[in-house]
């Protein structure tokens, strides 16, 4: 999926692109069947505190997989989707044949119904430290209908080029969290199968999930490769899987075999099993 100029403009001038309909309801269904697979094998873990940044929270719920390759075929194989190899790089690069995108990072978040707890606001960047925020991306899936009532992402435009104060969060065991102005934050509704893609600079945050179906949201994190150098987290510098560009190779390097061109077949399995 190559953006029109459009689209490209908003993402550099907002720091968000939402993009209906990115994925099929038949890939929606794989991930809707995988993330329950992972889920009964018990590899998420909830990361939502009582509010110290230590004690598991006993009424709220945040769970998180993150990295999720070594555990699932399946969401290995989705940064290879050939159209989030054309998205990325349409929004990171600069229009260039040679442009190289890599992957930084990839996780989920489940909201269980009723009590699942939201992700504080801040900034990638703030753990991810890149020089440029615009040649960072996050590609957020919606697994699942994401509403305001289920504590759907919100944004705050135009704010990607500002490096806001970070401090432990205490609602977490984990992350960090800032405090922007939320009179300027939009929420980004969007039905399963929908992307969101963010500014690694872009504040952004969820709520919690009071209804009576759980919520995911799959987001998967790409760096342009002139900035993986000093990009902290994620995978290791080296180890960085090159989606598009002249070193790419499809995952041979990294993963010791081809993972490009295997996206269909992983989702067909997942729905076959």
């Amino acid at each position: 999926m190559i953006f029109t100029n459009e689209q490209r403009e908003q993402f550099r001038t907002e720091g968000y692109l939402a993009v209906p309909n990115f994925w099929t309801p038949i890939e929606v269904a794989a991930m809707q069947k995988e993330l329950e697979r992972l889920k009964a094998e018990g590899l998420l873990r909830n990361v939502a505190t009582a509010g110290d940044g230590q004690t598991a929270s006993p009424t709220k719920a945040n769970l998180q997989l993150c990295p999720m390759y070594p555990h699932s075929a399946f969401f290995r194989a989705m940064p290879f989707a050939p159209k989030v190899a054309e998205a990325v790089a349409s929004l990171l690069g600069d229009g260039n044949s040679g442009d190289s995108v890599v992957l930084h990072l990839d996780q989920v978040f489940l909201k269980p119904a009723k009590h699942g707890a939201g992700t504080n606001w801040h900034q990638d960047n703030a753990y991810f430290q890149i020089p440029d925020p615009l040649k960072g991306t996050a590609l957020w899936t919606a697994v699942h209908n994401a509403t305001i009532a289920n504590g759907t992402l919100r944004v705050i435009p135009r704010a990607f080029d500002t490096p806001l104060p970070h401090e432990r969060d205490g609602d977490s065991d984990h992350h960090i969290r800032c405090f922007p102005d939320e009179s300027l934050a939009i929420p980004l509704e969007i039905v399963a199968g929908g992307a969101l893609f963010f500014a690694y600079g872009t504040p952004h945050a969820t709520g919690a999930n009071t209804t009576d179906t759980e919520r995911a949201g799959v987001a998967l994190h790409f760096i342009h490769a002139n900035q993986s150098g000093r990009a902290r987290g994620g995978f290791e510098t080296g180890k960085r899987p090159v989606l598009t560009g002249e070193n790419a190779t499809g995952g041979e390097a990294e993963y010791g075999t081809r993972i490009a061109g295997t996206w269909d077949a992983q989702v067909a399995r997942v729905l076959a099993a």
